[in-house]
């Protein structure tokens, strides 16, 4: 597991090396650029305090050591007369002024001058001005390379009192009981530990929300299924108490209609929990007028049965992007409601539209409608409208989902839906894609 702890204390130490290695070639150039400057200087003074009489014989040589100054002199025949290390490998001529000279032994630095009657020619090994270079930018550096580890050690400290924040929130998680999400304290916390208690606080009043709407939706569902099945439980008592044919198929026949409306109930149910924000959907190209045709044509014989005049009035060629079965579900639900509070011999118009090429859905019927205060709460779910004299006389009693459902899967379609009056008189639903 990756600690936040060890990459800054790597990477930290990582940086303060890198710092201390480009300071240290940095005052290693300055340091051979002073010595180069001081020797020069050096070499300089050794050539002016040299005698400037002609020698009148070649004075002994001598070795100075590895790391010593190598002169010779010259006179102005060019005779040889001094040669104070026979051995180096230097160049047997002179060259006026600084030079530098490389063999197989190394660089040299060398200096040629006349002085007197005297050619001069002093030099000295590169190596020794390298050498004198890297001791005073080693003596500059060592202190701090000591440090180091105590450099490490402080910064462990100073980053795991500065990560202590974070633990104390992970201490907080930790002891939360599962149902506890109010939000977590974020006061007297760093700066760059502020949006992360924000963004957990976000996700607790999310998760809050939710959990509320799923228990709601719970309690809903088990209190609407309670009615239908308790009507089923004394329909099946009644049929086992009929004492005749005829009442035995009255029984039977109220049975079955209870069957069916807790069967649409779970149904509806079931939908809406497929029609929630996060469900998966399985999004492909849809023929939007061959899927409505196929809805009218499976609501016809209810419809009929109904004596209500169901038809399509214009459809238009559309395609949308969405999930068929979700979109299925939606327009069954608005035929299903139009269908079934239109009142016997009213009529239920299905039209598709395409405007400003946005297809468009209106289903208009000639029933009750829906007073206009209270077309935003029929959204909710389990709400019903108040029943009218119209709205009674369709002898049908609804589980207050349908529209519910209907919204829930144009927002994930990215549609709208509107309820207003229709030209007939009754309520028209409009769905824009």
């Amino acid at each position: 597991m990756r600690s936040i702890r060890r990459q800054l204390l790597f990477w930290l130490l990582a940086i303060v090396l890198l710092g201390v290695g480009i300071a240290g070639w940095l005052i290693y150039r300055q340091a051979l650029a002073e010595a180069n400057e001081l020797f020069d200087y050096q070499l300089q003074e050794i050539a002016e305090a040299l005698p400037s009489e002609p020698f009148s014989q070649v004075l002994g040589s001598r070795d100075t050591g590895d790391e010593g100054i190598v002169l010779q002199i010259w006179n102005r025949n060019g005779a040889l007369m001094y040669y104070s290390r026979p051995r180096a490998p230097l160049a047997p001529r002179a060259e006026l002024g600084f030079s530098t000279e490389r063999t197989d032994r190394g660089d040299w630095r060398v200096y040629g001058a006349i002085v007197g009657d005297n050619v001069v020619q002093l030099a000295q090994p590169v190596s020794v001005r390298n050498r004198l270079a890297a001791n005073v930018a080693l003596r500059t550096l060592w202190p701090l390379i000591v440090l180091l580890p105590l450099l490490g050690l402080a910064v462990w400290v100073v980053v795991g009192r500065g990560l202590r924040p974070l633990r104390r929130v992970t201490g907080a998680l930790e002891t939360r009981h599962p149902e506890a999400l109010d939000p977590l304290p974020d006061s007297r916390l760093p700066l760059e530990v502020q949006p992360l208690v924000r963004a957990l606080n976000g996700l607790l009043q999310r998760l809050a929300t939710a959990l509320d709407t799923q228990k709601a939706f719970v309690a809903d569902a088990a209190h609407e299924l309670r009615t239908p099945l308790a009507a089923v439980q004394i329909q099946t008592q009644l049929v086992a108490r009929a004492t005749d044919d005829c009442t035995r198929r009255e029984a039977l026949a109220d049975l079955q209609a209870g069957v069916t409306r807790a069967t649409r109930l779970a149904e509806q149910l079931l939908a809406l929990a497929r029609s929630e924000p996060d469900g998966h959907l399985q999004t492909k190209a849809i023929d939007l007028h061959a899927l409505l045709a196929d809805c009218v044509l499976a609501y016809m014989p209810l419809a009929q049965q109904r004596g209500v005049d169901l038809g399509v009035e214009a459809n238009e060629a559309a395609t949308v992007i969405g999930d068929r079965d979700a979109l299925r579900v939606m327009l069954n639900n608005l035929v299903d409601n139009a269908t079934k509070y239109t009142p016997r011999g009213g009529r239920v118009d299905v039209s598709l539209v395409v405007e400003n090429g946005h297809p468009t859905v209106r289903i208009a019927d000639n029933g009750p409608g829906i007073p206009p205060a209270e077309r935003e709460r029929v959204f909710d779910r389990f709400y019903r409208a108040g029943e009218s004299a119209e709205r009674a006389r369709t002898d049908v009693s609804g589980s207050g989902l349908g529209l519910a459902i209907v919204r829930r899967i144009a927002i994930q379609h990215g549609a709208s839906v509107t309820l207003s009056d229709s030209p007939a008189g009754g309520l028209e639903v409009s769905v824009r894609f």
